[in-house]
């Protein structure tokens, strides 16, 4: 059997919170969800939560594995029996604690809110470089970017 991906879980944490509280969860919000939680583990803790790289995709950063795993969905709300409670048997209590955090500050705002706080942000900018607004792009977001534009927010604030 084929080891779980740690973006999958992670991805499973956030749906299975979704349906817990009665909210939506779509693949364009998810993907920034989970972009937001490797994004700010990297600036807390200078290590990625897992080792796959976002692409600066038009409608912000992607995973494209994870994309492909709900694309057939398109914009309807992901449906998967999954409980939360089972989600965190599979992460640990740091790891637990550190997306909880992440969800009560980005799960709030929809998916079209969380696309326009990515578009503002400079690892996505700088990976789309001179790119047009619609132009598709593959681009890596670098870790890099991440941790030092993340990790200059944390020290402002």
């Amino acid at each position: 059997m084929e080891k779980e991906q740690m973006y999958s879980i992670i991805a499973d944490y956030f749906i299975a919170l979704s349906d817990e509280v009665g909210d939506c969860m779509t693949n364009l919000r998810l993907q920034k969800l989970v972009y937001y939680a490797q994004a700010w583990y990297l600036a807390n803790f200078k290590e990625h939560l897992f080792k796959e790289d976002f692409e600066a995709w038009i409608h912000g950063p992607v995973l494209p594995d994870l994309y492909h795993t709900y694309k057939e969905r398109r914009g309807q709300p992901i449906i998967k029996d999954i409980r939360l409670k089972d989600v965190k048997k599979r992460l640990g209590a740091n790891v637990i604690e550190f997306l909880e955090e992440i969800a009560e500050v980005y799960m709030p705002f929809t998916a079209f809110q969380l696309e326009a706080m990515t578009h503002r942000d400079a690892p996505w900018i700088k990976a789309r470089g001179k790119l047009p607004q619609f132009a598709p792009s593959n681009e890596i977001i670098s870790k890099d970017s991440m941790i030092k534009f993340y990790g200059e927010k944390i020290k402002v604030e």
